[in-house]
C-alpha cells in the first residue's frame, strides 16, 4: 500500500481505569490473524520495526532487560524496558519507560481479540496514547496481511490522522 493512502479505520474499543495512583487504558481489537502471528508482531524486532512506535533491540518474547527506542523522524530516544511476563502466544508484558503494556491474545472464530492494557502517569495523556497505538495496531494488521504500509510513527501520524483519533477517543473516554 502507498503509505500516503493510509488511513485508519473506525475507533476501537476503550475505557479508563484509575490504579494506585496511575491510569490504564484498555484497548481492544480484533484482528483477522491466528494468534502465533499476532505474537510473533509484538515480540520479532524485524516485524515491530514495521508498525510499532519503537524498535527493540531483542526478540521480547523471553522475560528480561531490553531497550526499546522511540523514534520520530530521525529522532531516536532509547528507554529501559523490562519483558516481565512473555506466554507464547497469549501474553506479553513490559515496562516502557515508566509505563506497564500488558498485551493479551484471545483466539477467536475469526482471528484474534488484542487488548492492550497500557498504564501510564497522566489520565490526560489516554486519548493520545489510544490514537497513537490505534494508528500502530492498523498498520500491523496491514503488515500481517500481506499489505504493508510502513511504520506511522512520531510526527508522522498527524499526517494519518492522529489528531481526529485523538478527539475521538477523549470522547469516548469521558475527556471531550
Amino acid at each position: 500500500m502507498d503509505p500516503a493512502a493510509f488511513r485508519p479505520g473506525p475507533p476501537a474499543q476503550v475505557t479508563a481505569t484509575p490504579a494506585d495512583g496511575r491510569w490504564t487504558l484498555r484497548f481492544v481489537r480484533e484482528l483477522r490473524h491466528p494468534p502465533e502471528r499476532v505474537w510473533a508482531a509484538l515480540t520479532d524486532p524485524a516485524q515491530l520495526g514495521e508498525w510499532a512506535p519503537f524498535l527493540a533491540d531483542r526478540d521480547l518474547g523471553t522475560p528480561g532487560d531490553v531497550v526499546l527506542t522511540l523514534v520520530d523522524g530521525d529522532a531516536a530516544d532509547a528507554q529501559p524496558a523490562t519483558v516481565r511476563r512473555a506466554e507464547a502466544p497469549r501474553l506479553l508484558e513490559h515496562t516502557w519507560g515508566e509505563d506497564l503494556l500488558r498485551w493479551e491474545l484471545t483466539p477467536t472464530d475469526d482471528g484474534t481479540r488484542l487488548t492492550l492494557w497500557h498504564t501510564v502517569a497522566d489520565r490526560g495523556t489516554l486519548p493520545m496514547v489510544a490514537a497513537g497505538w490505534h494508528l500502530c495496531v492498523d498498520v500491523a494488521d496491514r503488515l500481517l496481511a500481506g499489505d504493508p504500509v510502513g511504520p506511522v510513527r512520531g510526527r508522522a501520524a498527524l499526517d494519518h490522522g492522529w489528531a481526529q483519533l485523538r478527539d475521538a477517543y477523549a470522547r469516548k473516554l469521558g475527556d471531550g
